[in-house]
């Protein structure tokens, strides 16, 4: 469907866990933020400043978040573990099943 992230305020865990499962970015709004209190209104595109190599991303660091209309905003990136972090380098869960299968 095209979906890479979806940022929100909270999570829950099986529904942030099936996002990182389906190789989609989990990404919160700080603490005091939303979408009414920066702006948005949905209808515009976000580049999220993610770091190109998978060494570089760590479970909750801050990512930087802009809209096409200029709007800037940090986000917490919510991948908590390193497993979940090797899900998203191989597209989703699946393609990682699929290779650790064809290495036994």
């Amino acid at each position: 469907m095209g979906v890479k992230a979806v940022i929100a305020k909270s999570f829950e865990r099986i529904h942030r866990s099936n996002l990182v499962g389906m190789g989609i970015i989990p990404l919160c709004f700080k603490s005091g933020e939303d979408a009414d209190t920066l702006g948005l209104t949905s209808h515009e595109s976000y580049i999220i400043d993610l770091p190109s190599k998978i060494s570089e991303i760590k479970p909750g660091q801050d990512i930087n978040v802009t809209t096409d209309t200029g709007n800037s905003f940090t986000c917490t990136l919510r991948f908590d573990t390193e497993v979940e972090l090797a899900y998203f380098d191989h597209g989703d869960i699946l393609p990682y099943a699929i290779r650790n299968l064809i290495k036994e």
